[in-house]
């Protein structure tokens, strides 16, 4: 595919996305590397963007560069951020209570602190992305692992298989003390993201090294 066709294609999927105001978001591509440029007026839209991206057929990588621009009254001091974000993270049932440790410097939330399942640390970042004043979010939360490497190596593998949007006979899994490494090639780049979700999703896993090609 040419790149003034893919351009197009991301152009159109981002101007279809119902949660995101394209207007001031731009669009480069080369060699199937599309670079977003611009800003938007929260970070939850600049995630929406990426991802939105990673969905049209022919991306092969994201070189993320969209600034998170708040209007000059709706900044929001670091203390009530993390104070926010406590509370929304003490709400959340899906986050185990008092497990997750917030620290907010200039917009940007660290979370801490240690987990069972990878959907916990995914839950706490969502609770606190969509917050007003949040520039981003540095998720730093570790997974406990539970089972053992060749356990974790057996579900990776049996959930590339269950997905349709996986084609899991290229597709090598490496695990070692929780870590995994997939290694191999995909027709695109959002078979890559579902394939990384696919591992993240298995009981253990503490870190996933993407290496998968998009070919």
């Amino acid at each position: 595919m040419k790149d003034t066709e893919l351009r197009a294609r991301v152009i159109d999927e981002l101007n279809f996305e119902p949660g995101l105001d394209a207007a001031s978001i731009g669009v480069a591509v080369d060699d199937g590397i599309v670079t977003l440029s611009g800003h938007v007026p929260s970070y939850a839209q600049k995630l929406i963007a990426e991802r939105a991206t990673q969905r049209v057929k022919g991306v092969r990588a994201i070189a993320q560069e969209i600034e998170v621009r708040y209007p000059n009254d709706e900044q929001v001091a670091d203390d009530q951020i993390a104070e926010r974000a406590l509370r929304v993270l003490a709400w959340d049932t899906t986050v185990p209570h008092e497990a997750v440790q917030v620290k907010v410097q200039k917009g940007w939330v660290t979370l801490s602190g240690t987990v069972d399942w990878f959907f916990q640390k995914t839950a706490a970042a969502n609770a606190v992305l969509k917050l007003s004043g949040v520039m981003g979010v540095n998720n730093m939360i570790s997974v406990r692992p539970r089972i053992s490497p060749s356990d974790v190596k057996q579900h990776i593998e049996k959930a590339l298989r269950r997905s349709a949007e996986v084609d899991a006979g290229g597709i090598q899994v490496q695990v070692r003390d929780g870590q995994v490494v997939l290694e191999g090639a995909v027709h695109s780049w959002h078979e890559r993201s579902t394939a990384e979700r696919a591992a993240w999703s298995v009981e253990g896993v503490t870190s996933v090294d993407d290496r998968l090609r998009v070919a």
